[in-house]
């Protein structure tokens, strides 16, 4: 089966790319199952029921998140009634929403996502690393097909984590710094992994903010109010070939599409 992740979507830059090129890269690559980081969605910060809505309207069929995910507040109620969006996992326990999930694809193969959020120069977490074991643990008694989005900064921790579940998952891909990493590879039992997927949105910007704006944070030292850049929309995505019966990744390929 072929699953594709579209990294962070940035806005309504990131929204328009993903409307704009999500059909025909689904087509092209006869893809399964979509799953897409919309924790800056709105914005450029959290996610809006109206526009959680556009990005299953897009194709996604599986809405991942990070740290973001708190900043509307009107998304609370959503994270627990719909399934499709999920919250890192290691978060602690009373708060709304789950982790992860079972999709099952047109064809009937069920695939387990997990997203998961680093603690190094993040928020002081549950371990993710621990977090996983239990959690891979309750996937793999259903499906051998398991994604892995880890939502941090560090690529030290992102690599650990890949080489950790090596071979228990079928792909470990971060998200977070919104600049696409160019060592896709299959790890030694099987694991697809990415350091960093790249995000969707303006690519005439820092990270997908305004570049004035980015600029002067770091020539004056002072708190400037960051604005969404709207400019040369373009998509950064994952595409992943995994084997139905054992989960193994057989192919992994960076996917960059502007218009």
């Amino acid at each position: 089966m072929k699953l594709l992740f579209v990294g962070d979507i940035v806005g309504r830059a990131g929204r328009k790319a993903l409307s704009d090129h999500l059909d025909h890269l689904i087509d092209r690559h006869f893809v399964d199952l979509v799953v897409v980081n919309g924790e800056n969605a709105a914005a450029g910060y959290g996610l809006t029921a109206s526009v959680l809505r556009e990005l299953f309207d897009a194709g996604a069929d599986v809405v991942t998140s990070g740290n973001h995910i708190w900043d509307k507040k009107e998304i609370m109620p959503i994270l627990e009634k719909e399934p499709r969006l999920l919250r890192p996992a290691n978060y602690p326990p009373d708060l709304p929403g789950s982790g992860s999930g079972v999709y099952e694809t047109a064809a009937g193969t069920q695939v387990g996502v997990l997203n998961l959020e680093g603690r190094v120069f993040m928020k002081n977490l549950d371990c993710p690393f621990r977090a996983a074991d239990d959690l891979v643990a309750e996937l793999r008694a259903v499906t051998p097909i398991i994604f892995v989005d880890f939502h941090a900064e560090a690529t030290s921790e992102k690599q650990a984590l890949g080489f950790y579940l090596d071979g228990r998952v079928s792909a470990v891909v971060g998200t977070h710094t919104h600049v696409q990493t160019a060592d896709d590879r299959i790890l030694s039992a099987g694991t697809g992994y990415l350091t960093d997927v790249g995000m969707t949105g303006s690519q005439d910007a820092i990270i997908g903010n305004q570049k004035e704006g980015a600029m002067d944070r770091f020539l004056t030292q002072l708190p400037v109010r960051l604005e969404v850049a709207k400019k040369d929309p373009f998509l950064c995505g994952v595409l992943l070939t995994i084997n139905d019966q054992s989960g193994r990744c057989e192919a992994i390929e960076r996917i960059q599409q502007g218009s």
